[in-house]
């Protein structure tokens, strides 16, 4: 286990991590070989994306805040190529001058991209963010999404009449904090004590992985969705439109929930199935909003079962 010290000091390899998750998790580090990729979805845009193996079998979309590699013990228990693509405005990707990372524009970014990139993926994993756009490209670019599967969100996610608590909301209760911390272990203490079904150990490799530090010294994410000074206002979240897309999806459809996440309700999960003709709902015990966090081995198991059998 490395100090506080070794932290900021460590010379930063994004897959530098992949051997204390295969071990955390019991896992065989399989031959896949993950590398950094690039692709203009548009004229000065690019998205940066991991590719797992070659030829990739899934697309994964991450949620807001996050980043390409938080799939990564899925991607390992998995065992299977795969394509992790960085969201507009996070990770590695390009930053909107408008800062609209809503599902729309990300679902025209990733339309452009996955026809080259993954263009024989046997499906489209996406989770909160990732899962609204998943549910947009299914229904608008279904060329592209011979399965969907949506992880912890419906379009009734963002309603302004449901109020959650900052336990209940996790770290994405992070993005509307102060984006610049003195140090990593204060960036990392933040994140640990709002990810309670999680290893320490494995959200401090989370958020260095989405973390970055400037030249005075401070840290900051590696997303562009904070109050960040001099910004403009990003746009309204309001995702309830997306109803419309999800009522148009025709391939096979799984929703996976988290059994103690508070943003998926009862009646999303119904509107879901009236919605969604054969929507398979799943819900994983133990698993707040991040699932393939929280339970990425049952995950796994679903995606197995729903994908790949």
């Amino acid at each position: 286990m490395m100090d506080d010290a070794a932290w900021e000091s460590e010379t930063y390899d994004e897959f530098g991590f992949l051997g204390d998750i295969a071990k955390e998790w019991g896992l065989k580090v399989p031959p896949l070989k993950p590398k950094r990729i690039e692709f203009e979805s548009a004229p000065g845009q690019k998205l940066s994306a991991i590719q797992w193996g070659d030829d990739p079998e899934i697309v994964f979309l991450h949620g807001g805040g996050q980043n390409a590699h938080t799939w990564d013990t899925v991607v390992l228990a998995l065992g299977r190529s795969a394509l992790a693509i960085d969201a507009p405005g996070h990770g590695h990707s390009y930053w909107r001058d408008d800062r609209d990372y809503g599902p729309w524009k990300n679902a025209d970014a990733y339309a452009a991209a996955i026809p080259r990139l993954a263009p024989n993926a046997k499906a489209v994993c996406g989770m909160s963010l990732g899962g609204a756009t998943t549910i947009r490209l299914a229904g608008t670019y279904p060329q592209l999404v011979k399965k969907a599967v949506i992880v912890d969100v419906t379009p009734q996610v963002n309603d302004p009449s449901r109020q959650m608590t900052r336990e209940d909301r996790g770290t994405v209760s992070l993005i509307g904090d102060s984006p610049f911390y003195s140090s990593f272990k204060a960036m990392a203490d933040a994140a640990v004590a709002l990810s309670p079904y999680r290893s320490p150990e494995s959200v401090r490799r989370g958020v260095r992985n989405n973390a970055k530090k400037l030249p005075d010294g401070r840290w900051t994410w590696r997303y562009d969705l904070g109050n960040r000074p001099g910004a403009p206002p990003r746009p309204s979240s309001d995702f309830s439109t997306l109803w419309e897309d999800a009522s148009r999806i025709k391939c096979p459809a799984m929703l996976v929930v988290g059994g103690v996440s508070k943003f998926v309700q009862p009646a999303d999960v119904v509107e879901m199935q009236k919605r969604v003709a054969g929507l398979r709902v799943e819900t994983v015990p133990g698993a707040g909003h991040a699932v393939q966090s929280d339970k990425p081995l049952d995950l796994t198991r679903l995606l197995n079962e729903f994908v790949f059998s």
